[in-house]
């Protein structure tokens, strides 16, 4: 028992003096203030890191902004898991890989997004290329205490930042996982106009259009419900009520198919009451997606500038519309942004996915409308997508019958088996 006890002191001060080399090995990294936090169950240890990054890569020693890191660590010699977001820290979606693989986690938030915000946002540097040179420039330095091999991960936004990241520096990981991210190569995709039309049953799409003319044919009704909701949730629309509600009618079949599985007897039809339809309406959609905090959203801008994103289909609807602002989503969008798309960038990432690209997995749910834009593996062997037909925008390897899990995480572990970090 002596000998034990003995053993299990000798073990607890080799942890802490380890514990405490990372620690120093941290803090010693260029541009790094360390936060020691709680560990979430499967790691040893947490740290939250202000990490300092160049406004603009290109010119290293101008302005400055602190982006935020969460580290998750469990050992040195295990791979990393770098996870990039594309917004701020709101989901723990993609957080599996770090599990699946018995991996350390590193998790960005994107640039101008959450607490990685610099003091004035100046537009111009919110672009795939800055962002994928912030996560570059992170793994290059935190390569020195991680050397083992590294995957880069991201869902929806942030899957397709995953994919710019390895199209700009496709040697900083040894492969790639992208959950639900589209690859738009439209301001407004058409293809996802198209899904519509084939989602689903006849008579669940035509359930879905006929709530939408119950809806707008109905809106004298359902806008003092939406004023009350409004002044209980103190939200502002400076687009107007009506708009808004139109808008998110406009949504509602997006939404409904992105993010739901909703029997579609359920859907209200003409007889119900206005609560009802409101009701039905506000679980679908995300009503403060038009409030004026949705307004200068810097999502909004990659959109209508690089990314591209959706329009809305009106036909059949409108004689029941007002015809405000057009029904663009580019009326959430800074100034900045107006008319500046750009297709050459997703036209280019799409030219090396179909011909350079290696190591890169994808993952969609075939009733998401996202699918719609999903990478085109063909003519790659060296992608693999997995598609669960039934699935929506939560789609995961966790969310796979138990073969297919297999499948894809034997994949991976053939990519990372012998690798050193190295794409090849």
């Amino acid at each position: 028992m002596r000998r034990i006890i003995f053993l299990l002191l000798i073990l607890t001060t080799w942890l802490a003096a380890q514990d405490s080399t990372l620690v120093a090995r941290l803090v010693a990294l260029p541009g790094v203030a360390v936060k020691t936090v709680r560990p979430d169950p499967g790691f040893r240890q947490a740290f939250e890191i202000d990490f300092t990054q160049p406004m603009d890569h290109n010119r290293p020693y101008g302005a400055q902004f602190k982006q935020r890191i969460i580290l998750s660590h469990l050992s040195v010699n295990r791979p990393v898991v770098l996870i990039t977001e594309g917004y701020n820290f709101y989901s723990n979606h993609t957080r599996e890989l770090s599990r699946l693989l018995q991996a350390n986690e590193i998790r960005v938030e994107h640039r101008f997004f959450g607490e990685s915000k610099p003091d004035s946002m100046d537009w111009r540097y919110l672009t795939i290329e800055q962002a994928a040179a912030d996560y570059h420039r992170i793994v290059q330095i935190f390569k020195k205490i991680y050397p083992k091999q590294w995957i880069n991960t991201g869902w929806s936004k942030g899957g397709q930042t995953s994919i710019f990241h390895r199209y700009f520096y496709p040697n900083d990981v040894a492969a790639t996982v992208a959950y639900d991210a589209p690859l738009n190569l439209q301001k407004e995709e058409k293809r996802i106009d198209r899904f519509f039309g084939k989602v689903g049953t006849a008579y669940c799409r035509q359930r879905l259009k006929a709530f939408q003319r119950t809806a707008l044919k109905r809106k004298n009704q359902l806008l003092p419900l939406f004023k009350q909701f409004a002044q209980q949730k103190h939200y502002d629309y400076s687009i107007g009520l009506e708009a808004a509600l139109e808008y998110a009618v406009l949504e509602y079949p997006f939404s409904f198919w992105q993010y739901h599985k909703i029997e579609c007897d359920s859907i209200p039809d003409s007889t119900a009451s206005a609560v009802r339809i409101f009701n039905h309406l506000k679980r679908v959609v995300a009503l403060s997606s038009y409030n004026d905090h949705a307004l200068n959203s810097p999502a909004m801008y990659q959109f209508f500038t690089q990314l591209g994103y959706y329009g809305y289909v009106t036909k059949g609807l409108e004689p029941y519309l007002s015809g405000a602002y057009g029904y663009s989503n580019s009326i959430f969008a800074p100034e900045a942004a107006r008319d500046r798309y750009d297709p050459g960038p997703m036209q280019r990432i799409n030219h090396w996915l179909q011909t350079k690209a290696r190591r890169m997995l994808f993952i969609y749910g075939g009733r998401d409308p996202w699918s719609a834009c999903a990478v085109n593996t063909n003519g790659n062997p060296n992608l693999v997508k997995f598609v669960l037909p039934e699935g929506n925008h939560f789609t995961f390897i966790r969310t796979f019958p138990p073969d297919r899990q297999q499948a894809i995480l034997h994949i991976l572990r053939r990519w990372l088996a012998g690798n050193n970090g190295q794409a090849r």
